[in-house]
C-alpha cells in the first residue's frame, strides 16, 4: 500500500491523522507544505484548501475524519471505533464537535497570538521536513501570513475573546465525555485522537497549558500525544482574555 500524507508541519488535524497510521503500523511518505501557501496548493490536487489530505495508492481522500474512516475500512485493528452501535454513536459525536467546534477554536486562538507576538511562532517548526525559516524571516512574513490565516479561519479580536472565554466549557464537555468512557480508554478511538491533538496544541501555549493540564483533558493529551513542537512562553495572551 502506497501512503502520502499531504500535511502542514504542526496542524492539529494531520497530527490526528499520523497519530492514527502509527497506531495501526501503515508506512507513510509525507509531503509538507507551508501554510499559508498551502491552500492553493491543496485546492488544485484535492479540490479543498485545507489540510490533511491523502492518497493510498492513488486514492485521494481530505479530510482528517473521511482519512480515519478509510483506515479503519483498509486495516481494520486496532479499530478507531467501537464494535457497539452506541458507543459508537457517542464516539462520531465527539469526534465530529472536535472536528467542527474544537478544532477551527485552535485556530482562531492561534493565528490572532502569531500576530501579536511572530517569535512564537519558531519553535513550531520543529519536527517539520523543510528547513526552518529563521526568527528576521518570520517577523518579516508574519503580518502578511498571519493577517491571510486569521481571515481563512474567520478569526478575529471579538472571536479571539469570545473563544478564550468559553474554554473552560468546552474542557467541562470534554471531561465528562472522559468520565462517561467515550474518551480515555486504553487504545485511542477517533474522537480521542481528534479532540487531543487539538488539546496538546493549545498546550503549547504557556498561557493556557495550567489551565488544561491539571484537567482530564490535559491528561488525555499528554496520553496520546506525549510531546510535540511548539513551546510558547506565557504572558502572549492578555491577562484580562484569560478565563478566571
Amino acid at each position: 500500500m502506497s501512503v502520502r500524507l499531504y500535511r502542514v508541519n504542526g496542524s492539529h488535524p494531520c497530527a490526528t491523522v499520523e497519530a492514527a497510521l502509527e497506531l495501526k503500523g501503515i508506512s507513510y511518505r509525507i509531503v509538507e507544505l507551508i501554510p499559508p501557501l498551502h491552500a492553493p496548493v491543496m485546492r488544485v490536487l484535492f479540490g479543498r484548501r485545507t489540510v490533511p489530505a491523502m492518497t493510498i495508492d492513488g486514492e485521494k481522500i481530505s479530510g482528517s475524519r473521511a482519512i480515519l474512516r478509510r483506515l479503519d475500512e483498509l486495516v481494520p485493528e486496532p479499530a478507531l471505533l467501537p464494535a457497539d452501535a452506541d458507543q459508537r454513536a457517542a464516539v462520531l459525536e465527539a469526534e465530529a464537535w472536535g472536528d467542527e467546534v474544537l478544532q477551527p477554536l485552535v485556530r482562531r486562538v492561534l493565528w490572532p497570538t502569531f500576530r501579536a507576538h511572530p517569535e512564537a511562532m519558531a519553535s513550531f517548526q520543529e519536527g517539520g521536513k523543510l528547513p526552518p525559516l529563521p526568527l528576521p524571516v518570520l517577523r518579516l512574513i508574519a503580518p502578511g501570513a498571519t493577517r491571510l490565516e486569521m481571515r481563512m479561519n474567520g478569526a478575529t479580536d471579538a472571536t479571539y475573546r469570545a473563544d478564550l472565554r468559553a474554554l473552560l466549557t468546552l474542557l467541562d464537555r470534554i471531561d465528562g465525555w472522559i468520565a462517561a468512557g467515550v474518551l480515555g480508554a486504553a487504545s485511542p478511538n477517533a474522537a480521542d485522537l481528534q479532540i487531543a491533538a487539538s488539546l496538546r496544541l493549545l498546550m503549547c501555549l504557556g498561557d493556557l497549558r495550567p489551565l488544561i493540564e491539571p484537567r482530564p483533558a490535559g491528561a488525555l493529551a499528554l496520553k496520546v500525544f506525549p510531546s510535540r513542537a511548539g513551546d510558547a512562553p506565557t504572558g502572549l495572551i492578555p491577562a484580562d482574555l484569560l478565563p478566571a
